[in-house]
């Protein structure tokens, strides 16, 4: 037969209200109860009842993570930072891409109305302008985080990356090589990253004198498919760039796999960037050189932040929490003309 918070607080000489501060808050309680309340709890295989727990509580102790891209390995290191912080805390990770829980028109919304999770973590800033409204209603607004990307038009915390600072480091690499003549990879127009990402190549060239070419490529999105798409595009330019730097690494992969398949070699005929240093970076041939963004500190970043709003705490709606990037120098960028 399961024992009841009143038969446990009976067997320990304790008051049923201690044994559910002992259960909730151990330290709260000295450590002579803590220690009586846990042998008693221990001998006889008492569960707390979560459920139960949750409601008299109105916390369901969990969190919704919500990407543009299930599919995409880039947000598997952002997960693990997420899921470390939240687990430490008690909380569950629970993840959806933005397609399926826009489905219908509310189900992101009824996740936080009816309870059934504390707090969102948004990694897609190309929501919908109706979902946006709806996100900013006051009883959501407050426990709204994105990481990685965020709205252009702000109105939530969010934590990022330095992308323009990425991008700097990007071209001052191929300018040390000794490229002058290079051109940008883009992801999908009009997306956050893609455009301070462009931004930073923009400035950084600017800075030394150049000016990316007239054609631009990409403005589909960050896969594998539109790199190789653009790699075909590359090929038919009658004088083509050096050194290409792409808005993400699978861009950039699927582009080295483009021109490949078209006789030309990297970085022999054309020295590539990647961004992001997805871990399949290292392993492809050439390696990647890339820009390493750290997402686990990314996704624990917004873990805690959310965590603290959840818990009460003040937070300015246009908290930004920008993270440092670094130069991943690898077997796919060499001086013009090297080989």
């Amino acid at each position: 037969m399961s024992l009841s918070i009143k038969d446990i607080a009976r067997l320990s000489g304790v008051s049923t209200a201690t044994v559910s501060r002992t259960l909730s808050h151990p330290e709260r309680v000295s450590e002579t109860t803590r220690e009586a309340v846990m042998a008693v709890v221990d001998q006889h295989g008492y569960r707390v009842n979560s459920m139960a727990r949750n409601l008299r509580r109105q916390r369901a102790d969990s969190v919704l993570a919500i990407v543009p891209d299930l599919g995409n390995p880039f947000f598997s290191a952002i997960f693990a930072g997420l899921q470390e912080t939240l687990s430490a805390q008690g909380t569950d990770l629970l993840v959806t891409d933005s397609r399926s829980a826009l489905r219908g028109g509310q189900s992101l919304l009824s996740h936080l109305r009816e309870a059934r999770v504390d707090g969102l973590v948004c990694l897609d800033g190309g929501l919908p302008q109706a979902a946006r409204a709806e996100l900013k209603a006051p009883d959501i607004a407050s426990r709204v985080v994105f990481a990685c990307e965020w709205l252009v038009e702000g109105g939530f915390p969010s934590v990022r990356s330095d992308n323009r600072a990425g991008m700097r480091l990007a071209v001052d690499h191929l300018v040390e090589l000794g490229h002058r003549d290079i051109a940008y990879l883009a992801g999908p127009e009009g997306n956050v990253l893609d455009t301070e990402r462009r931004a930073g190549v923009v400035d950084a060239m600017a800075a030394h004198g150049l000016a990316l070419p007239a054609v631009q490529f990409g403005r589909n999105d960050f896969s594998l498919e539109a790199g190789r798409a653009a790699a075909e595009d590359f090929i038919s330019l009658p004088a083509r760039p050096t050194a290409v730097i792409c808005a993400s690494d699978q861009l950039a992969v699927g582009f080295a796999s483009g021109l490949h398949a078209r006789g030309l070699r990297v970085p022999d005929d054309v020295s590539l960037v990647g961004f992001d240093d997805i871990q399949t970076a290292e392993f492809v041939i050439p390696p990647l050189t890339t820009i390493r963004q750290d997402r686990m500190r990314l996704g624990a970043q917004a873990a805690g932040l959310l965590l603290r709003q959840i818990a009460g705490a003040a937070c300015p709606a246009d908290k930004v929490i920008t993270l440092p990037v670094s130069l991943q120098i690898r077997g796919s960028t060499c001086p013009p003309g090297q080989v």
